[in-house]
């Protein structure tokens, strides 16, 4: 999915906290998108997905407006997951659940990223229950379940241990290789960036001042 941003600009009350004027993110491709804290990156997710309104400008995904079509094609992982309060196989399929898959397609979709993520033992586990890597991996998991054209990544690696975040970074690349959407993840992590990203867009202070190949942006 292509995202054409116009013009955006988000005030909260008379604070401005992004604006900017043009940004394209091309279709299946991964940018990593970094910046200071407070630099406007979690806003700018939240509007594209949109959880957020903008106070000015134009988001186009395919050149169309956000429609509820579009909105079925986009996952956003916050970094406050909500896991339902069920076991890690309602969690994961509870997507594919809502858009009425076949009982047996959900099972092995589930068991196979289940798998990916070294969850399969936890499959009948509370939710709950999980320590922050596993509950990280199970909410990655519900946002790629059903292969969205675009998914939004706040974080997903923060604050976990080593092998979820190789886990997880081996995913999130599998997905881009195999061109199955587009994706933008926040990360604080410059080598996570080098490793993962085609792209890297720098936002400071809700401007956009460059975006680009990761080892033009990343020197």
């Amino acid at each position: 999915m292509e995202i054409n941003i116009n013009g955006l600009m988000k005030d909260y009350g008379e604070r401005t906290v992004l604006n900017i004027e043009s940004l394209l993110f091309e279709s299946n491709k991964l940018y990593g998108i970094i910046g200071p804290n407070g630099a406007g990156k979690s806003t700018l997710l939240r509007i594209i997905s949109g959880l957020e309104q903008s106070t000015k400008g134009e988001i186009l995904y395919n050149g169309c407006v956000l429609n509820k079509p579009i909105l079925k094609h986009i996952t956003f992982m916050s970094q406050r997951h909500y896991l339902l309060k069920t076991t890690v196989f309602n969690n994961i399929a509870y997507p594919l659940t809502l858009r009425k898959y076949h009982k047996k397609i959900i099972e092995n979709m589930v068991d196979e990223i289940m798998m990916d993520l070294q969850l399969f033992e936890l499959k009948d586990q509370l939710a709950i229950s999980l320590s922050g890597g596993e509950a990280q991996k199970v909410a990655l998991a519900r946002a790629l379940i059903f292969e969205p054209q675009l998914l939004l990544l706040d974080e997903p690696t923060a604050n976990i241990d080593p092998n979820s975040i190789k886990l997880i970074e081996k995913l999130i690349l599998k997905r881009n290789k195999e061109k199955k959407g587009t994706t933008l993840m926040i990360t604080h992590n410059m080598e996570q960036a080098r490793r993962l990203c085609d792209e890297v867009v720098f936002i400071e202070n809700g401007k956009l001042k460059v975006q680009g190949k990761e080892k033009q942006v990343l020197v």
